[in-house]
């Protein structure tokens, strides 16, 4: 899983900039992590529904996993 995650940098870039980013005019995950960081997404009258935080998976799993992989392809330094 470690090797797949390291290796597949290549689509996790192509995915979140293709499905991460969409609707590309602004972002939708753009306005989804506004929302959250603003904190309306936990009030009771604004608050993000099931349909919000699936969204939210949705279009920042790329983003994640490009994360994860950058990170696995940082070199360590071996004395």
């Amino acid at each position: 899983m470690k090797k797949q995650l390291k290796n597949n940098w290549k689509i996790f870039l192509l995915a979140s900039l293709t499905l991460g980013l969409a609707p590309f005019n602004p972002p939708h995950i753009w306005g989804k992590l506004q929302w959250i960081l603003g904190g309306n997404a936990f009030s009771p009258e604004n608050g993000m529904n099931a349909t919000d935080w699936f969204d939210v998976l949705l279009h920042g799993t790329p983003w994640i996993l490009w994360l994860i992989s950058g990170i696995l392809n940082i070199p360590k330094n071996k004395k």
